[in-house]
């Protein structure tokens, strides 16, 4: 997984509450077990019409938010079902942090778990970050995320809060599988010594 750890990008807005996973990858996207590829479907009901043409309307179909690395949106991003898919479309795409009020909780767990970084801010936070959004090209937000802090264009620092464990986690770019490598060492002398003492028992090694 990627490290995260300082991002200037562009922002995009969505002014919505309860963008729900389907929304965000339609269910009929959702037969692959790859990560990778998912990100042409993102937000596919809004960003095509029924013929398959682009929506010269939204967002992510128009310069210079077509590279946006970061989503501004409203309350309880990622309702809906739980599937993993989310994460992995908006990832795909090229966000790599997204910034509400809220979160659907499967969804923002999930968001960690792929290497984006969800930020909780106030309403009125968001409602400013949508403005600034609107200055295009100039309209870079950074996240800092050793400090804590989201950078307005202006240089005004928002800070917000994390779970240092999760921090950790994805400035180390460690996934859960990640994790357990560190220990990797410590597992294989475990499985030597069991292997000795229980002979019987079937191999299951790490390499």
């Amino acid at each position: 997984m990627e490290k995260f750890t300082t991002l200037s990008a562009v922002a995009a807005a969505l002014p919505e509450d309860n963008i729900d996973t389907d929304k965000i990858i339609p269910a009929r996207f959702l037969k692959t077990t790859q990560r990778t590829g998912l990100g042409k479907y993102a937000f596919d009901s809004m960003r095509y019409r029924p013929d398959g043409s682009e929506n010269p309307d939204f967002i992510l179909n128009k310069e210079p938010w077509r590279k946006a690395e970061i989503l501004v949106t409203y309350d309880n991003l990622g309702c809906g079902s739980s599937r993993e898919h989310a994460p992995w479309a908006l990832l795909d795409f090229g966000i790599r942090c997204v910034i509400a009020p809220s979160f659907a909780d499967i969804f923002f767990n999930n968001c960690f778990k792929n290497g984006i970084l969800p930020i909780r801010l106030p309403r009125e936070i968001c409602d400013q970050l949508m403005s600034d959004s609107t200055m295009g090209s100039n309209a870079r937000l950074t996240i800092d995320l050793p400090r804590q802090v989201v950078i307005r264009p202006d240089g005004e620092e928002v800070p917000f809060e994390i779970d240092p464990f999760r921090k950790h986690m994805l400035l180390e770019g460690l996934d859960d599988i990640g994790q357990t490598l560190q220990h990797e060492t410590e597992i294989k002398s475990f499985e030597q010594k069991v292997a000795g003492e229980r002979p019987w028992m079937p191999s299951i090694t790490l390499d």
